[in-house]
């Protein structure tokens, strides 16, 4: 399985993830653009708001005009204020569809590469940590895309637009934001740089948490038959409890950033308002003027507060984005070609060797040939390679040496989805998921008659446990198959593989968590199936692999002489 070491995050990838996700920006270009678009109109209604205001005010208090004279104003005003509400409404709906859009279509990316990798690169993966990266990943993506990146962009029109109001009215006034605002971006990059650290940090303390807690979960009766359940929970304590002191690092950060920001915004508001103030005393300027300006100003540093907030969503999402980008950049296996069988008859193995990356037991000079109306048993020790070569079977790894031929032509030639119509599978851990009996055997057929679903059960000694339901065939199961023992999920899954019309029929572990009386049964299965389906049978069990006409034993992923006679397979 991946683990995640704890080595210090490295700058050049988190520059290579937000390179990654500006590249994926064009995508969301023109929602972001009329985010940003929105956000400069938004402030320039409120300029207008807040000079008509000032009028407002200039008139009443300074100039003692009567009702009369303001009244004209009133209407103005509320125009411009109902205008702004709405323009500033469509910054959000245009920011979410920008992150909405790159949810969709990068979790499908990722969802149709991780596919594309197979389920022999899945095994090699925590569920956990790529159930994370599929959910919570993406989710701090987007806000990359909804947050930052239109705030990033508001942070640079909205003080110009301000800027461009203010200094006719009050240079002096423009001058100090002109000086102080710079502060702000450079503070704000300082404390960033050990936040992104910190960031860096947490998500991959997050990753694995997540990873070690669905993984504890998928094996609780384990580890209670084993009474270890106490001391998995003291391992999960002491990963929450780090992922607490990653967190607490973070928001330690972010508070200071949050501090800083408010300190030097409000001292530089201060300081306009001094100045205007001393000004107004000794009148060297108007009121109305000054009004305005004071109006404006803590409008002007409001986006570079809200983008210090923002700040903190880019480091989340580069963060996020280092495992995605892994994952993505994880090469498929190499693309297949497009031929298509008419029916399969001959499988040959000639040669074949495959080495795993990940330093697991490979295979090395396999050569065999298995027929329909044949049964091959593979046998040998755990590690192997007995699934290896189910897995190259299947199509799910590529030979590195040697060919695998379906009929006479390479397996590599042929589209996969083609091959896998004309193969039907038991893994060693079957998945069921979310919904009825019948609905989990018929996933290889779905247009399955029901009397063909009750006969692939019954061949799958399954039939008798199923009637006994409350529901039979229509009882609805959880995810993984929950409510049922093991046998009897194994013996669903079987049924499933039974059912399916296919030339053949690989079989990993089929009697495994079965009693010795069900276990011939299915036994009795197997070998009337393979009077008319090539059957790849992959057991440790003996009895199963003398019902088989031929033995195949495996020891470190080389073929081994059969044992003496009388010895157990």
């Amino acid at each position: 399985m991946t683990t995640f070491s704890a080595r210090a995050p490295d700058r050049d990838t988190a520059s290579a993830s937000e390179r990654w996700l500006r590249a994926r920006a064009h995508s969301v270009r023109a929602p972001i653009a009329s985010a940003a678009l929105a956000g400069t109109a938004a402030a320039a209604l409120l300029i207008g708001q807040a000079w008509l205001l000032a009028r407002i005010i200039d008139g009443v208090v300074i100039r003692h005009h009567d009702l009369g004279q303001i009244l004209p104003l009133v209407p103005p005003l509320l125009g411009v204020i109902a205008a702004r509400a709405l323009v500033s409404g469509l910054v959000p709906v245009a920011a979410f569809a920008a992150g909405a859009r790159i949810r969709r279509d990068l979790r499908h990316h990722l969802q149709t590469h991780i596919t594309a990798l197979g389920p022999a690169w899945a095994g090699t993966e925590r569920s956990g940590d790529l159930a994370n990266t599929l959910v919570d990943g993406v989710d701090e993506v987007e806000r990359y895309y909804a947050d930052y990146l239109p705030q990033r962009y508001l942070t640079a029109l909205i003080p110009l637009a301000m800027l461009a109001a203010v200094v006719p009215s009050d240079w002096v006034s423009g001058l100090i934001l002109c000086l102080t605002a710079p502060l702000i971006p450079a503070f704000m990059i300082l404390i960033g740089k050990g936040t992104e650290a910190l960031n860096q940090r947490q998500w991959r303390t997050l990753a694995r948490m997540s990873a070690h807690v669905f993984d504890a979960i998928e094996g609780l009766t384990t580890l209670k038959l084993f009474n270890a359940s106490r001391q998995e929970a003291a391992t999960v304590a002491r990963i929450s409890d780090a992922y607490r002191r990653a967190t607490m690092q973070v928001l330690r950060v972010a508070f200071l950033s949050s501090l800083m920001l408010e300190f030097l915004a409000t001292l530089a508001i201060a300081l306009v308002a001094v100045f205007i103030g001393f000004r107004l005393y000794y009148a060297q300027m108007h009121f109305l003027p000054g009004f305005f300006v004071l109006l404006l100003a803590p409008e002007f540093f409001r986006p570079l507060r809200d983008m210090g907030s923002q700040y903190h969503a880019r480091m989340a999402a580069i963060g996020a984005a280092e495992r995605i980008v892994g994952c993505l950049e994880t090469p498929a296996p190499d693309t297949r070609g497009t031929a298509r069988l008419q029916q399969v008859t001959l499988i040959t193995f000639d040669r074949v060797g495959f080495a795993h990356e990940t330093g697991g037991q490979g295979l090395s000079g396999i050569t065999l040939t298995l027929a329909r109306g044949e049964c091959l048993a593979v046998t040998g020790a755990s590690g192997a390679g007995k699934t290896t070569l189910a897995h190259l079977a299947l199509g799910f790894l590529t030979p590195q040496s040697g060919a695998l031929r379906i009929d006479g032509a390479d397996l590599g030639s042929v589209a996969l989805d083609d091959w896998l119509g004309h193969v039907a599978w038991l893994p060693q851990s079957p998945t069921l998921f979310h919904g009825t009996i019948a609905e989990n055997i018929r996933l290889g057929w779905p247009e399955a008659p029901p009397e063909a679903v009750e006969a692939a059960a019954r061949a799958a000694v399954a039939h008798d446990f199923i009637a006994t339901l409350p529901e039979g065939y229509a009882t609805r199961l959880g995810d993984g198959g929950e409510g049922l023992s093991g046998g009897e999920r194994r013996r669903i899954a079987l049924a499933r593989a039974l059912l399916k019309p296919a030339e053949v029929l690989i079989l990993d572990e089929p009697t495994a968590s079965l009693d010795q009386g069900t276990a011939a049964r299915v036994i009795a299965t197997i070998r009337d199936r393979a009077a008319h389906q090539a059957v790849l049978l992959i057991t440790h069990d003996p009895a199963a692999a003398r019902a088989a006409g031929r033995i195949l034993r495996l020891d470190r992923g080389r073929p081994v002489p059969p044992p003496p006679a009388g010895e157990a397979a």
